[in-house]
């Protein structure tokens, strides 16, 4: 009788907790469903591709705070659901969602000045040749509009177009000129070539902010490490090595061994570079993957520079802007994981026209007394044809910053 009566009164303990707690998610329903929600957009609700915006940027007005404003996903074209969370006036925790059009409008670039030479006779495909290349697409369309024979010798006004899967299009007029080979294979032009001597871009460059350095590779045969040191040497980047093209086969730059233990044992900081022909992120990570085996051995004080320079090839590879950027990404992204700074390598023209922004630091190349370059950079490359003693021939100069 007594278990009976237990077994009711429990019974009822367990019906009021789950009719209380069914109140409680009924009136939470009920509040959430009644919450006021009062938000205002933007009349322009596109975001253009890569463009960097987050939740709040489409947003003119709103009765609460965002708990999450996230940076809105802008790499893939198209409609786009914008989901969120905020908490109202009244402190309740409530969700919107807008919808936004991510948009390409930026024209592809063809690399191409105001006129392009070629020997008479020349058998080349100049839409495969000039570099046209896209933000987004990876194989824009790339024609020449007007007539020209490369069989007589003379000038051909035409304009080269390019057009994305967007719609942009880019025009640019140009000259061809169809040049005569020359008769005169001894020319003697008079020309003197000039040098950009070490210690003169020493006292030029050196001060309390900056360090003097080099980068060197096989080209540069064996360095005397003692008397670059003595020159005022205070880093070298040095070239790890290079695939044979894409695809190809791994080489191990012949002086590579070297130069890391030279510069131990003169104590001179090292960073390294890799000359790279990837044409996927695939690709990069796995030449990443080759350089860190390189120089696990080795004491990286300074970055690994990623080194892409396929620009007279640069159809073939099939890349966007977006994608080759990515590519460089990825492999600065691999070797950060284990512990080392990266870099991305390239000159100014190239990072002004072509490469897209980089979380990582930049190695520009601009050979003149005093860079332009209004972006952000680390080191500069700022000649190829230095001299210093101990090494026979040029050498890059780079200052570091």
């Amino acid at each position: 009788m007594l278990k009976n009566k237990v077994v009711k009164i429990i019974i009822i303990v367990v019906l009021l907790i789950l009719i209380i707690i069914g109140i409680f998610f009924l009136y939470n329903y009920l509040r959430i469903k009644n919450a006021k929600i009062e938000v205002e957009l933007v009349d322009n609700l596109t975001l253009e591709f890569n463009d960097k915006k987050k939740v709040s940027d489409f947003i003119t007005k709103i009765n609460g705070e965002i708990i999450d404003d996230y940076e809105i996903d802008s790499t893939k074209l198209g409609e786009k659901e914008i989901n969120f969370k905020f908490i109202n006036d009244d402190n309740i925790k409530v969700s919107y969602t807008y919808k936004i059009e991510v948009i390409d409008t930026v024209s592809p670039v063809v690399w191409l000045s105001n006129s392009y030479s070629i020997l008479k006779g020349s058998d080349i495909d100049l839409t495969e040749k000039i570099l046209c290349g896209d933000n987004y697409d990876n194989n824009p369309k790339c024609y020449i509009e007007g007539s020209y024979d490369v069989n007589n010798a003379g000038d051909y006004s035409l304009v080269f177009k390019a057009e994305d899967n967007s719609g942009n299009i880019k025009e640019q007029p140009f000259t061809l000129k169809v040049v005569e080979p020359s008769n005169n294979q001894n020319s003697n032009t008079n020309t003197t070539k000039t040098y950009t001597y070490f210690e003169d871009a020493k006292a030029k460059y050196k001060n309390d902010k900056t360090k003097i350095g080099l980068d060197i590779s096989s080209w540069q045969g064996d360095v005397d490490f003692e008397k670059i040191k003595a020159a005022g040497v205070e880093f070298v980047m040095v070239r790890v090595g290079y695939t044979k093209g894409i695809d190809g086969e791994y080489v191990l730059d012949t002086k590579f061994i070297r130069n890391m233990e030279e510069a131990k044992k003169h104590d001179i900081d090292v960073g390294v570079y890799f000359y790279s022909y990837a044409n996927s992120i695939e690709a990069a990570k796995k030449e990443a993957k080759w350089v860190l085996k390189q120089i696990k051995d080795y004491d990286i004080k300074l970055p690994i520079a990623y080194d892409w320079e396929e620009w007279g090839n640069f159809n073939e590879y099939n890349l966007s802007f977006f994608g080759l950027t990515s590519m460089a990404d990825a492999f600065l992204d691999t070797v950060k994981k284990e512990g080392y700074d990266g870099m991305l390598y390239s000159s100014k023209a190239y990072l002004e026209g072509i490469w897209l922004p980089t979380d990582y630091d930049i190695w520009l190349a601009h050979y003149t007394d005093k860079t332009d370059y209004e972006g952000d950079y680390k080191l500069w490359q700022l000649c190829n044809n230095g001299r210093i003693d101990g090494i026979n021939g040029d050498v890059d100069i780079d200052i570091m910053y």
